[in-house]
């Protein structure tokens, strides 16, 4: 992770604004105050520099589309590409370069209508373009590709091109979820021109100007942008740590600062300079165990740390009192998350108890962190003091910030975890299905994986609705996610900030820099 020396050198990377530059965002985004430099119901300007800055990632950063994995590298991606489908605040799917879809009744085929729509070189947007992104995202040879598990319910070669603004996907199975597969992380669409991730070529509401991993990226207003382009003239994403973003917001060399903590959050109500963002309780925070691996193969033993969790505790303690408790299930208050499932409360005279039975008491733990995410490395801390009342005793192991999340997949059998926000569905996808790419919990079962596939083919939403919440009750009693807490999600802007939006819990649409402008 890249941190600066001195002032000096971040000043160097982040360019001096200019005086249009230096003015502050104004208007009246969700998350802006009432009034206001000129008045919440101003309308947007054009002009200036904005700076934001974000949790680095070294060299492991990029500009692929297809290969962001990190906050810094999805905040990029979102400025130079856009993808066929949006997903909004509740997590429906909504267009994007997508005008409208329909599909055939057993959601086998689908047809997807294109705005007009310019990419950075000038040429139009084609569906030739969206079916050549299907391909490069499905590459055998792209292991790196985020959505290549996802998508690979998409027939391409049976998969065509309507006349010059309808492209016809054809699915290997029913899924009458896809619309929203579309506009999670690694979908953006890119043009059938593009070959050198370096030289992204994307319809996004900024052109890429330069971009050191590690270090810096600027880019451009794109004025062809089909949305009308963004507000600012610049855009400059910065590599920094936590305690450094503070330190620059509030000294006003940068306008916008990613995940801060709940002690900064606190003090900035103070602050006149800057101004904290708040989507409540978007971040679901976990510990993992995994299920093939000594002692969390034995499901009572995975019970028993369910059990021992005081997530009273680790929400006031961890998260500040910003956020809820969790019940050991993603998506707390989405589409498919039973809301009946009884709240799992602390019990550890059970949790000894059915330790005991396992033979796993009096043994010594590792649990693997790192300080990639904010809280991670204090609810480790904090949960191992509450293991110990049962009579384990839990040590704890910090790995690299910069390859936490990939090493976290092969090292240790209890680790930290936290997911922003995502549909249930693509939840399960991704991370407990036999062959998801981030099964970090290790769950792997057949009939799981088979009552997913039922649900996803479920036409009609009742239906669908009672199996996706049966699996989420499966994961609740049997699985590896001690999910104790949905924390709010900080971050902040300098004080006249306009256009950054704050609600409600969908942080996939965070970083949207095309929305922000200076007053």
């Amino acid at each position: 992770m890249q941190t600066f020396r001195d002032r000096r050198e971040f000043l160097a990377l982040a360019g001096a604004t200019s005086a249009a530059g230096a003015l502050a965002l104004t208007g009246c985004g969700a998350g802006d105050p009432p009034g206001g430099a000129t008045g919440a119901g101003s309308a947007p300007r054009r002009g200036g520099t904005f700076r934001a800055l974000f949790t680095g990632g070294g060299e492991q950063e990029t500009i692929d589309p297809h290969a962001e994995s990190l906050a810094i590298d999805m905040a990029r991606t979102k400025a130079l590409f856009d993808r066929l489908v949006a997903l909004d605040t509740h997590m429906a799917p909504v267009p994007q370069l997508a005008e409208r879809w329909e599909s055939n009744a057993d959601a086998t085929r689908w047809r997807f209508t294109l705005r007009k729509a310019l990419f950075h070189d000038g040429k139009q947007l084609h569906p030739d373009d969206v079916l050549f992104t299907f391909g490069r995202i499905l590459d055998p040879a792209a292991t790196n590709h985020f959505a290549r598990s996802l998508l690979s319910v998409v027939d391409l070669r049976a998969s065509r091109a309507v006349g010059q603004r309808t492209v016809e996907v054809a699915l290997r199975s029913p899924n009458a979820e896809f619309p929203a597969l579309l506009g999670t992380l690694g979908t953006a669409i890119v043009s059938a021109r593009y070959r050198d991730p370096a030289r992204p070529v994307g319809t996004g509401a900024f052109r890429l100007t330069s971009f050191t991993p590690g270090r810096s990226f600027v880019a451009r207003r794109f004025d062809d942008h089909w949305g009308g382009g963004a507000h600012v003239d610049e855009l400059r994403v910065l590599s920094a740590d936590a305690e450094a973003r503070g330190n620059a917001l509030r000294g006003g060399e940068a306008e916008y600062a990613y995940e801060v903590t709940p002690t900064f959050a606190r003090t900035a109500r103070a602050d006149r300079s800057v101004r904290v963002v708040s989507a409540a309780g978007s971040t679901a925070h976990a510990l993992v165990m995994k299920c093939d691996r000594e002692p969390f193969d034995d499901p009572d033993v995975r019970t028993a740390f369910k059990l021992l969790a005081d997530r009273e505790a680790l929400v006031k303690v961890v998260l500040g009192g910003q956020g809820v408790i969790g019940n050991d299930m993603f998506g707390k208050g989405y589409q498919y998350y039973p809301r009946d499932v009884p709240q799992r409360e602390r019990d550890v005279a059970e949790a000894r108890a059915l330790l005991r039975r396992a033979g796993a008491l009096n043994k010594t733990l590792s649990l693997y962190t790192s300080s990639v995410a904010a809280g991670f490395v204090e609810a480790a801390t904090l949960f191992a003091e509450q293991a110990a009342d049962a009579g384990l005793r839990v040590k704890v192991t910090t790995g690299a910030s910069e390859t936490y999340f990939k090493d976290q997949l092969t090292r240790g059998a209890l680790g930290s975890h936290r997911s922003g926000a995502m549909t249930i569905p693509v939840y399960l996808h991704d991370r407990l299905l036999t062959r998801s790419a981030f099964n970090a919990s290790a769950w792997r079962r057949r009939d799981f994986d088979a009552d997913y596939a039922k649900a996803q083919a479920t036409a009609a939403e009742d239906a669908r609705t009672r199996r996706f919440e049966g699996l989420q009750r499966t994961v609740h009693e049997e699985g590896g996610l001690l999910m104790w807490g949905h924390a709010d999600w900080l971050n902040a802007v300098a004080a006249r900030v306009r256009g950054v939006q704050a609600a409600p819990p969908n942080t996939l649409d965070s970083a949207r820099f095309d929305t922000v402008w200076l007053a």
